[in-house]
């Protein structure tokens, strides 16, 4: 069976190409279909990430053995496509170059026999252009700062520089 992939940057406009490739394919060989596919060199560290259907991170599928040999780590040119996708799990996170994080989310579409006159992997299409540089992520947590979660206990008020107040002999030993 042939599995065909919506592959979408994760950015403002609209970037994506949709990728036939084979179930048994592994992701290696679909890591290097994207790469191609968007223009990177393929040189850059790069990971999937299993995904539920709120695109929240999963379990990581790595392109290299970075570890440090305590734990057991899933490679690309170990785990086959139809392992981790199926008509019920069809969301994958991809991320590339983990320096610049270019961010895809990566959906199972639709699940196809082969046509007898088609090279697998196959772009079926590609819609927009890549940007130069990987969209800006925005890394804050939910809250809207350190003096919002401490502020309360501590004090708006204090000054740092005012040592009188801070009930201690800065000359204690």
């Amino acid at each position: 069976m042939i599995y065909r992939f919506r592959v979408i940057l994760d950015t403002e406009e609209d970037v994506f190409r949709d990728i036939e490739i084979k179930q048994n394919s592994t992701l290696e060989e679909f890591h290097n279909c994207i790469t191609q596919s968007f223009g990177f060199d393929g040189t850059e560290m790069a990971s999937f990430y299993t995904s539920n259907e709120q695109w929240e991170q999963g379990e990581e599928i790595s392109l290299f053995d970075m570890s440090d040999g305590n734990s057991p780590v899933r490679l690309m040119n170990e785990t086959l496509l139809e392992d981790i996708a199926d008509k019920n799990k069809t969301r994958l996170l991809y991320i590339y170059d983990f320096l610049s994080m270019w961010t895809f989310m990566v959906e199972l579409a639709d699940i196809a026999a082969p046509e007898g006159t088609v090279d697998y992997p196959n772009l079926m299409y590609a819609h927009g252009e890549l940007p130069e540089s990987a969209p800006e992520r925005n890394f804050e947590s939910e809250s809207d700062g350190f003096d919002d979660e401490f502020g309360s206990e501590f004090g708006d008020d204090l000054n740092i520089d005012d040592y009188n107040d801070m009930g201690f002999d800065e000359h204690w030993n």
